[in-house]
């Protein structure tokens, strides 16, 4: 097994084995996890643009570190399928209920939006629709079918859930042929069930492997600092490449509130970095490793 140094910052009177109680006061995020406020004038006219037209976005509901970056640029990631999700991963601050129905004109509502906006290449990902018989799949396709229509310069990264691996529902997904297919694992194979709850890790590696085989790069997150070992973050890595997954993305868990799990280390941007050089020798083709990484992040750069 691969050693990496330990330079990693552990939470005052946390445990490293398992996340955290919620209830649990974070100490001080140490210095590289400093943030520029958003400000700008491309960050403020592409808010008002996902204001005007009622969209949600992913930067906006996970509290995204790099929100003034990546609106500066003039690029967002787009939620689609309403803003309340039917699981309750304890990492995630998006609400958590009984959705609303879907809403027929979100396509055509997310399309004029990239068009306006001029996006060279668009993130769409989405709540978790376990309710519906497609999981939403088929609002995904017009989606991206809108987009296609309104803007076909505009390239696509999708941001997946599992489907309750009904492949049907996958199937679509794939057929439609974004640019690249994501789907996140999120954290190791040990805190799979207190992390994501109803996810099943091997069923994400699924995912991810039929969406390779069908000839879309596939590509995977994963968060660091809820408590896993350096041997479990190299096992879920391989275990992603055997899944031939060709991008990767590394960073740091932060606490969206103290109803979610705690923080059980901070770590050090060298073991990122040692991280990402693990990658590329295992066979990555991309890896984004850092403290503020995160799924969307750089996107555009992921492309073949």
């Amino acid at each position: 097994m691969v050693s990496l140094p330990d330079y990693r910052m552990k939470q005052k009177g946390q445990s490293m084995n398992s996340p955290a109680e919620a209830s649990r006061p974070n100490t001080r995020k140490p210095d590289w996890l400093r943030v520029k406020l958003p400000i700008g004038e491309e960050y403020r006219k592409v808010r008002e643009i996902v204001t005007d037209h009622k969209l949600h976005t992913i930067c906006q509901s996970g509290n995204c570190p790099n929100m003034g970056e990546c609106w500066g640029a003039g690029t967002a990631t787009f939620m689609i399928l309403g803003n309340v999700c039917t699981r309750s991963c304890g990492f995630c601050n998006v609400a958590t209920g009984r959705p609303e129905a879907v809403d027929p004109f979100e396509p055509l509502r997310v399309a004029k939006s990239v068009k306006l906006m001029g996006v060279k290449h668009c993130v769409i990902t989405s709540v978790d629709r376990d309710d519906l018989e497609d999981g939403g799949s088929r609002i995904w396709v017009e989606t991206i079918q809108k987009i296609r229509e309104y803007s076909p310069g505009t390239t696509l990264e999708t941001l997946i859930p599992d489907f309750q691996g009904k492949w049907d529902n996958l199937q679509r997904m794939i057929d439609v042929k974004p640019e690249v297919i994501s789907h996140n694992l999120e954290t190791v194979r040990r805190l799979t069930k207190q992390v994501r709850v109803q996810a099943k890790y091997d069923r994400s590696l699924e995912v991810l492997r039929r969406i390779s085989d069908a000839g879309i790069p596939a590509k995977s997150g994963i968060m660091l600092g809820l408590g896993e070992s350096k041997e479990e973050v190299i096992e879920s890595m391989q275990d992603l490449r055997n899944s031939n997954v060709s991008i990767l993305t590394l960073g740091q868990y932060l606490q969206p509130t103290s109803s979610h799990l705690s923080v059980q280390e901070f770590i050090h941007p060298d073991i990122f970095t040692e991280y990402k050089t693990l990658g590329m020798e295992m066979g990555f083709r991309v890896v984004e490793s850092g403290p503020l990484v995160r799924s969307s992040y750089h996107a555009e750069k992921h492309l073949l």
